[in-house]
């Protein structure tokens, strides 16, 4: 065109609006913190990740319930520590209902389940209660032991913290050999045991009424099966479990 004839378009180009820049925008205005008339306004923190707790399984036998009763306050124990969760399980009964039932055995408690032999490794620490057979463990617990063959092949439960805790008829029936006695079986799996020693305190050292336990673990005298736990022997289970966890606890954070 002439001079003064017109005008060329500018060469410059807008940009195009497109869902991409638009996303993007978006994401350079969540950057940005709120802003109410010339304050910032802070935006909330997410809520802290509160990291699962550690578990310690509490397996056992009870005949006549009095096994029962001290896993049960050794639960209590172990609630008590925070981080750590006590988990009750019983062992399979091998005895037939009829000769539970001559033996005037009471019912188990359905609201405890049962537990498998895998079932260990979800555990970081386990107390395992049993009565006492002619100073061992019960058949019913051995057979449990019995059922790890597995674990202990591939030493699925090495390094992991154990205890024990026994029930028995006499003074002199095994509340120490008990015990001792069922070391073996945690040795060949590589497991650490972790006994109370003394640590209970002056409650370990009296002598003026009938007491179950030991540096081993934590007992009860059952007798003809009539005789329940005492106050003693309930505050040692409840100890024990806070023992126990405030070990798997250390060893947690090593």
């Amino acid at each position: 065109m002439g001079k003064g004839g017109g005008c060329f378009p500018s060469k410059i180009r807008q940009p195009v609006a497109t869902a991409n820049n638009a996303a993007v925008g978006a994401e350079r205005n969540a950057l940005v913190p709120a802003v109410k008339g010339s304050e910032q306004v802070a935006l909330p923190s997410p809520p802290p990740v509160q990291p699962p707790k550690l578990k310690i399984f509490i397996v056992f036998y009870s005949t006549y319930g009095h096994v029962e009763s001290l896993a049960k306050q050794m639960k209590d124990g172990v609630d008590g520590v925070e981080g750590v969760e006590g988990v009750l399980y019983r062992v399979q009964e091998t005895l037939p209902s009829e000769v539970l039932e001559k033996m005037q055995a009471p019912p188990k408690d359905p609201a405890i389940p049962l537990i498998s032999a895998a079932e260990l490794t979800q555990a970081d620490g386990i107390l395992f209660g049993f009565p006492t057979r002619y100073g061992c463990m019960a058949a019913q617990m051995k057979a449990f032991f019995d059922s790890t063959g597995q674990l202990w092949r591939e030493q699925k439960l090495a390094g992991k913290p154990a205890g024990f805790f026994v029930s028995t008829g006499s003074q002199g029936g095994g509340q120490e050999t008990t015990a001792w006695t069922a070391i073996t079986q945690l040795t060949n799996h590589g497991m650490l045991f972790v006994p109370i020693g003394y640590t209970f305190g002056a409650g370990m050292f009296g002598m003026d009424e009938l007491r179950g336990g030991s540096p081993y673990g934590a007992g009860v005298y059952a007798g003809d099966g009539s005789r329940q736990a005492t106050e003693t022997e309930l505050a040692l289970a409840e100890y024990q479990g806070k023992y126990m966890a405030s070990i798997v606890k250390r060893l947690a954070r090593a």
